[in-house]
């Protein structure tokens, strides 16, 4: 889905940021140029960072070693 219509920047792309050490929207704005323009979609990109991060601290925790 679409969410910066300015730049055309997908919730995936903004996921695979996060994903590769995006871990705020100011770095995300620096990786893919979101929310850089008229600004509408920057909480739709804060909800999707956070989330992401979230999912990722979820699955670590899932993982763990066997000794």
């Amino acid at each position: 889905m679409y969410v910066c219509l300015c730049k055309g920047i997908t919730d995936s792309q903004i996921r695979d940021a996060v994903d590769n050490g995006a871990e705020s929207v100011r770095a995300v704005r620096d990786c893919l140029g979101a929310s850089s323009q008229c600004g509408r979609c920057v909480s739709q990109v804060r909800e999707i960072v956070k989330s992401t991060l979230e999912d990722t601290a979820t699955a670590s925790e899932l993982c763990y070693q066997v000794a």
